[in-house]
């Protein structure tokens, strides 16, 4: 079961006025802990007036730079995206999980393939993590990415992408979106939307030879570049999607046949998580990951909403249903895998596992 390390901050860079590029070097002997995977994400935690704050941001380094490096981009209201961007200063040490996730493709250097990433806002992030190693690590693909913004002051990464379209001039072609600045293809002004998208697929962007979409965003963002992607003729297995925030139920849930008759009676849990098992009892209007919690139980969470995967178990006997669901993919459902965050009981006895 992952487990917070202390990272040093090595290096703090602006990327816009409002999100900063944070370097961190694992403490403690920790780094072998935090070689990552383009696409994945590491989950901070910090202490804010006493209340313990959990906050997930995608690395957006190449995983041949010899960087562990995250963006954060200050959110309106948001106590650790602020904290980061004004507070936060080199040499200090933040807590931070090994990098987690599944927002990537095996990569293989004989493949020659076309890649398209679309990114909204922060959440080019890790779609340039897997940009910059997947031009690095197969010499005979190429990518297109599409970045959604609202302005060109507003985009993050602009001189890096830049850098990346002169050293790739053959292999990397970026399409800038502008929601308010008016560009001389007016295609490239607006919103990305369903419509939109579909337009981009006739005029601009191959997609009958594009072998992986990756799509991160806002969520009805990404609903619609999904839609018109399917529409075009790309398969479920050829879209990988992952979202900062959410409004809407996503991937399947994990739901049993409705029980005969409503139980009042306590759930009785066996859990099991860093090789010991525990049994808890709760009611049913209690979450998997709030049982453990009150009961002294260390599991790993983050987001609590079902965006990300951090808080993922898996349920060996018994049923439960999840709320919502936008980060385990259907075979992961069918295996029996859940998001405790989300996850309520259906049946009087469960057997949980955060170890598989």
């Amino acid at each position: 079961m992952a487990r917070f390390h202390a990272l040093e901050v090595t290096d703090i860079r602006k990327t816009i006025r409002d999100a900063v590029v944070v370097t961190l070097r694992p403490a403690n002997d920790a780094a072998p802990e935090f070689d990552f995977v383009q696409g994945q994400y590491l989950t901070f935690r910090r202490q804010f007036d006493g209340c313990e704050l959990r906050r997930s941001y995608s690395i957006c380094a190449g995983r041949d730079e010899g960087l562990l490096q995250v963006g954060i981009k200050r959110v309106d209201g948001g106590t650790f995206s602020t904290w980061a961007n004004s507070d936060l200063r080199v040499g200090d040490r933040i807590d931070a999980m090994p990098p987690q996730g599944r927002f990537h493709t095996r990569l293989d250097a004989e493949a020659q393939r076309h890649y398209l990433g679309f990114a909204g806002g922060s959440g080019i992030t890790p779609v340039l993590s897997i940009l910059k190693t997947t031009l690095a690590f197969e010499p005979r693909s190429r990518f297109t990415l599409a970045y959604a913004n609202r302005s060109v002051n507003s985009i993050m990464f602009r001189q890096e992408i830049e850098d990346l379209k002169n050293r790739y001039m053959d292999r990397l072609s970026v399409v800038h979106i502008l929601e308010t600045d008016t560009q001389e293809v007016d295609l490239f002004t607006g919103r990305i939307t369903q419509d939109k998208c579909t337009e981009l697929f006739a005029r601009w962007i191959p997609v009958k030879t594009v072998d992986r979409l990756f799509v991160c965003g806002p969520e009805p963002m990404m609903r619609g570049i999904v839609a018109a992607a399917k529409t075009a003729g790309l398969e479920d297995d050829q879209i990988k999607y992952e979202l900062f925030a959410s409004d809407q139920p996503g991937r399947a849930h994990h739901r049993a046949a409705a029980p005969t008759h409503a139980s009042t009676a306590p759930v009785t849990a066996a859990i099991t998580l860093d090789g010991a098992t525990r049994t808890v009892t709760f009611d049913r209007n209690t979450t998997l990951l709030e049982a453990a919690l009150a009961n002294d139980l260390d599991a790993p969470f983050a987001c609590q909403a079902g965006v990300c995967s951090t808080c993922r178990c898996r349920v060996i006997e018994g049923e439960v249903e999840m709320a919502a669901n936008h980060a385990l993919e259907d075979d992961e459902v069918a295996k029996g895998y859940v998001l405790s965050c989300q996850s309520v009981p259906l049946t009087d006895r469960l057997v949980v596992d955060y170890d598989q």
